[in-house]
């Protein structure tokens, strides 16, 4: 079965926004808007150097606090973000949002299904290690579920696919990793932040998860538990025809190479991206049940 889709690393060579990494340690890809990697994961910045006002997106992996405030002293002059988005709850995109949330005392935005794994009250499904694909699958089941709890400072997204404090941006509702996934679109320059709605590298790999080889892939398997709604939100997204994309996992990719692959992986979405077997493949995990929800 086919598991990706390669893309070719020197298509964008001549591409002003190829991400060549910063001495903060963050890649910019346009002028207001960079992100950098922890460990497997990535979180975004959105906002202009040296001005207040900016946002984050998604909370590092477990232990990095120290990157990103490094990263916000570098790139902000060490100001609090007006906000943090959320794209899921996972434990690598979560990872210091507690501490992070607590110091800042700012709103932190997530979708409303999102929200039991968010105030404290639900656990994600466990990991699938019989998806395979390589030892980061394997090891799945011992990945943290149980939730984090930002309930004094969590809002719900706004119904109307608005963002607070980031005009020209909206959220797009991208279900199937989670029930309440979502990436982030901007229409002016065709930028999207999907999250792990689709991603960039082979994230059951550990190896291909260090190396970045830049390939389009379905979301990460071991954790993806509604593929049914997990191949509509790729086809949202390819629908949108993106110029720019910054993933969840692995590197930013730009223009024809992603917009082809994404297409690609969009129609041939079962063939690529859902395993030959697995538990959530076999029996959808899903919020309309309360299957989504375990108790912490």
């Amino acid at each position: 079965m086919v598991q990706q889709i390669p893309v070719d690393p020197n298509a964008r060579a001549d591409d002003p926004r190829a991400d060549a990494e910063r001495d903060d340690a963050t890649h910019e890809v346009l002028p207001d808007l960079a992100y950098q990697r922890h460990v497997i994961a990535n979180v975004a910045y959105i906002g202009q150097p040296g001005e207040a006002g900016w946002v984050l997106v998604d909370a590092g992996f477990p232990g990095t606090r120290g990157r990103i405030e490094a990263a916000v002293e570098a790139r902000f002059g060490g100001t609090r973000p007006a906000a943090i988005l959320l794209t899921h709850g996972h434990f690598d995109h979560v990872g210091v949002l507690e501490d992070l949330a607590a110091a800042w005392d700012v709103p932190v935005y997530a979708h409303r299904l999102e929200r039991p794994y968010l105030d404290g009250s639900a656990a994600y499904p466990p990991g699938d290690p019989s998806v395979g694909g390589g030892a980061v699958a394997r090891a799945s089941p011992l990945f943290p579920t149980k939730p984090v709890n930002v309930s004094a400072q969590l809002h719900e997204l706004p119904e109307d696919g608005s963002i607070p404090d980031l005009p020209g941006w909206r959220w797009i509702h991208t279900p199937g990793h989670s029930p309440g996934h979502v990436s982030f679109w901007r229409e002016a320059d065709r930028t999207v932040i999907a999250g792990d709605a689709f991603i960039t590298t082979a994230s059951e790999s550990a190896y291909e998860s260090m190396m970045q080889t830049p390939e389009i892939h379905g979301p990460p398997k071991y954790l993806t538990i509604d593929w049914p709604a997990a191949r509509d939100s790729v086809r949202a997204l390819a629908a949108l025809k993106p110029d720019l994309a910054i993933t969840g996992h692995g590197r930013a990719l730009a223009g024809t190479e992603l917009r082809r692959g994404l297409e690609a992986l969009a129609a041939d979405f079962d063939r690529i991206a859902v395993p030959d077997q697995g538990r959530y493949v076999e029996r959808p995990h899903r919020a309309e049940d309360g299957s989504a929800y375990r108790a912490p």
